[in-house]
């Protein structure tokens, strides 16, 4: 039996400040952001999707509205699929700016393995599995669709894929609005396709 767990990363966010916003609440889609989540509805119109779900920030759920809308489903909210925790929310943290130059916030940056400044990879890796687990059920045999963030989909995939959790986040493969899709058979991941119906972007974005 064919399972399909599409994880799709929210669209662009509008976020003038440029500043790292995590889980910090109002951060809604831009114009942009908007039109790739209409994107995605059409690239998977002719998707079997019975069960579509997203994290619970306003960006996850405005990327989801149009595509449950399409199959006429509601959208369901997994807390599991959230960003990752961070303790530079709220900051600017391009490189050589704002709070990475300050002396105070270094000892955050001491672990980048764990990493220091935020929720561990191994847990976030965790807590996506089990989100993935969930909408594999509740469309067993058929396909659901997951709305989450950056970091937490490239985890994840990393550990399905059996490599090492932490990385170069210039490297990521998950650009806005790009879906990883998971195929089960028989509850058995045979194959992760990654694709981009909305078009590739800066792996860097802020705060994803």
């Amino acid at each position: 039996m064919k399972t399909i767990v599409h994880l799709l990363r929210h669209g662009e966010v509008h976020n003038p400040e440029k500043v790292l916003y995590g889980r910090l609440p109002g951060y809604r889609l831009s114009d942009r952001g908007q039109q790739q989540a209409l994107t995605v509805a059409e690239a998977v119109a002719g998707h079997d999707l019975i069960y579509v779900v997203a994290s619970p920030l306003q960006r996850a759920q405005e990327t989801a509205a149009p595509i449950a809308a399409a199959h006429r489903l509601d959208v369901a909210t997994d807390e599991r699929l959230i960003e990752a925790a961070n303790q530079f929310e709220g900051e600017r943290v391009a490189v050589g700016d704002g709070a990475l130059r300050q002396p105070k916030h270094w000892p955050k940056l001491r672990d980048p393995f764990t990493p220091s400044w935020g929720e561990p990879y191994v847990e976030i890796a965790h807590r996506m599995l089990g989100a993935v687990y969930r909408a594999a059920e509740a469309a067993e045999g058929h396909e659901a669709l997951c709305v989450s963030h950056q970091l937490p989909i490239w985890t994840l995939r990393r550990f399905l894929e059996a490599k090492r959790l932490w990385h170069d986040p210039r490297k990521r493969q998950c650009s806005l609005a790009s879906l990883t899709s998971l195929v089960f058979d028989d509850r058995e991941l045979r194959e992760i396709v990654y694709s981009e119906p909305a078009g590739a972007t800066d792996p860097k974005v802020t705060g994803a």
